[in-house]
């Protein structure tokens, strides 16, 4: 049997980073009141550190932010339909083509 994984929102994971960065509290103890692993705090804080808003979200001129690769995504998808729609509009024209001959 595989063990399923959990799958926290980032919600979830910023408030955990938060509450183990308060005074008095640890990684250690905020992931013990949680039912983490201690490394699971600091790997999300090392995540969220490397993805934060404040640092340059871009790499070589590529826009690497949340936004942009939603746009990304919606652009290769409409990208990916308007070939599929010009592919069957050279068949088609192809099949008329061949009717009226």
């Amino acid at each position: 049997m595989t063990k399923k994984r959990q799958a926290y929102t980032e919600e979830f994971r910023r408030e955990a980073i938060r509450r183990s960065e308060q005074p008095g509290n640890t990684a250690a103890s905020v992931a013990k009141e949680l039912g983490l692993h201690p490394g699971q705090i600091y790997n999300w804080r090392r995540q969220f550190t490397r993805l934060s808003e404040k640092q340059f979200n871009s790499v070589d001129g590529v826009d690497y932010s949340k936004k942009e690769s939603a746009e990304v995504r919606r652009l290769k998808r409409e990208l990916n339909d308007a070939l599929k729609e010009n592919e069957f509009l050279k068949k088609a024209a192809a099949y008329f083509a061949k009717l009226q001959e």
